[in-house]
């Protein structure tokens, strides 16, 4: 099968990237490095061609919901447009577990993007899944008061970015299924914890202190929001054996 991957050069792109043509599939990215704008639909129709599936994983990094709504409405429009008119025959969105009990701007544009999918003339499937366990990285690097990093205080239950690709690539491969069970990691886990933990492993010896976060994002993790619910399907790798390997 020849599978596009939009946002195929992000952290959970790499991965699914890898494991389409794991499976013995002609990965497609679209991407702009790779000739393709998702918002300008510029190189999107050509990269198309002969496409049999398209999994949709591209991102943007904002805090304002008129920014991620406009973004993932013109992406993943254009995309959907795009492979209605070459024939693609199944179109994948990974998207966040959590994003309707969190009134989050980010997550706006999400919701706005899940319920584009869902009326897509392209048949489709929809993955949610938790914070990838990079989430802890992301964090250290993000979450500062002034020079003194700090710890978020929050529940989460982070999955390998891998096995988020290959979920992924394995849905692509099949028919279109609809909502399916959402994918998280084996264990809860406190993100200060995660946190401390990658800094430990990186050489930093600086004092991370846990905070309690102001904001929607982080107050809805606190009280369990972004968990997965009991049905959800559990991956493989913990935390502390990602971090081990980095």
């Amino acid at each position: 099968m020849r599978i596009a991957i939009a946002g195929g050069t992000g952290v959970v792109g790499r991965r699914t990237v890898e494991a389409v043509r794991a499976e013995g599939h002609d990965p497609v990215v679209l991407s702009r490095s790779h000739g393709v704008d998702l918002v300008t639909a510029r190189g999107l129709a050509a990269a198309l061609e002969g496409a049999d599936a398209v999994i949709d994983v591209a991102s943007i990094e904002t805090l304002k919901a008129s920014t991620a709504i406009e973004f993932f409405t013109a992406a993943t429009g254009n995309l959907i447009a795009a492979a209605a008119d070459a024939g693609v025959g199944h179109i994948v969105l990974l998207s966040i577990v959590g994003i309707d009990r969190i009134p989050y701007d980010y997550y706006a544009g999400k919701i706005a993007q899940e319920k584009l999918v869902q009326a897509s003339p392209v048949p489709w499937t929809l993955l949610r899944a938790t914070q990838f366990h990079e989430f802890a990285a992301q964090m250290f690097a993000r979450a500062k008061l002034g020079p003194l990093h700090i710890a978020p205080r929050a529940r989460t239950q982070p999955v390998a970015a891998g096995e988020v690709g290959e979920r992924l690539a394995q849905l692509a491969s099949g028919g279109a299924q609809g909502r399916v069970r959402d994918l998280a990691g084996p264990r809860e886990e406190q993100l200060a914890d995660m946190v401390r933990a990658f800094a430990r492993r990186t050489g930093y010896r600086g004092w991370v202190p846990a905070v309690s976060v102001p904001g929607p994002q982080m107050s809805g993790m606190r009280s369990g929001k972004a968990l997965p619910d009991r049905d959800a399907d559990l991956g493989r790798q913990t935390f502390d054996e990602w971090l081990s390997a980095q």
